[in-house]
């Protein structure tokens, strides 16, 4: 069964690098990044964790952590880590899931086929505090994630979240955003966005972002 936005990320129970857990006791009131690794000891995952253990503060600041999915045991996790850390200049400090079973990695629909039966893909979920899944990627295992741009969806999702606004093509923080075309009423746009707005068409109307 396909997972969908808006769908409840799936509970389970697992070991993990930093013992076992229960997922969302483990996810509690905070934002998540959970993704998957083709294989351990391989070198595009390597670069992947090591760049997500030196965004920390990044995930932190947006009140977010990252948890890691692969087919390897918990012994492996662990080996791996220490050439992470030697390779990356980093500290792996969140927990990467032992799932030798593809049981996790199935229910999350990790697992092509038609790809490769034996490993998973690169699966990105971005899961909110109530435990909702918000935004799913798939890349294939050759490719490696671009990391920069979920901290970028996080931002979109939690300003969308508070504001009713979507964010443009290629948006970053701090720039212009759009105005949804569900809001009509010219006293209540004036009243949530008292910057004021350009309307380029009256379904396209920018507004700073309100909240800087």
């Amino acid at each position: 069964m396909s997972l969908l936005l808006g769908d409840t990320a799936p509970d389970f129970e697992a070991d993990t690098s930093e013992g076992p857990i229960r997922f969302h006791d483990w996810i509690g009131d905070d934002w998540v990044v959970f993704f998957s690794h083709p294989a351990d000891f391989t070198p595009v995952c390597t670069t992947e964790l090591g760049y997500t253990a030196n965004l920390k503060d990044e995930l932190a600041r947006r009140k977010a952590k990252a948890i890691v999915i692969s087919v390897d045991s918990v012994e492996d996790h662990k080996a791996w880590i220490n050439d992470i850390e030697e390779t990356q200049n980093c500290t792996v400090d969140f927990p990467i899931i032992a799932d030798p079973d593809q049981t996790v990695a199935s229910l999350y629909n990790m697992i092509h086929p038609n790809a490769d039966p034996k490993v998973t893909v690169r699966a990105v979920y971005v899961i909110d505090p109530d435990k909702k899944i918000r935004a799913s990627i798939i890349y294939p295992p050759s490719a490696g994630r671009n990391f920069d741009e979920i901290l970028r969806l996080i931002d979109s999702l939690q300003l969308t979240d508070g504001y009713k606004v979507a964010t443009p093509v290629n948006w970053q923080p701090g720039e212009d955003v759009i105005i949804v075309p569900s809001l009509t009423d010219p006293e209540e746009i004036k009243r949530l966005f008292p910057k004021g707005h350009t309307e380029i068409k009256p379904y396209l109307r920018v507004t700073p972002q309100p909240d800087r």
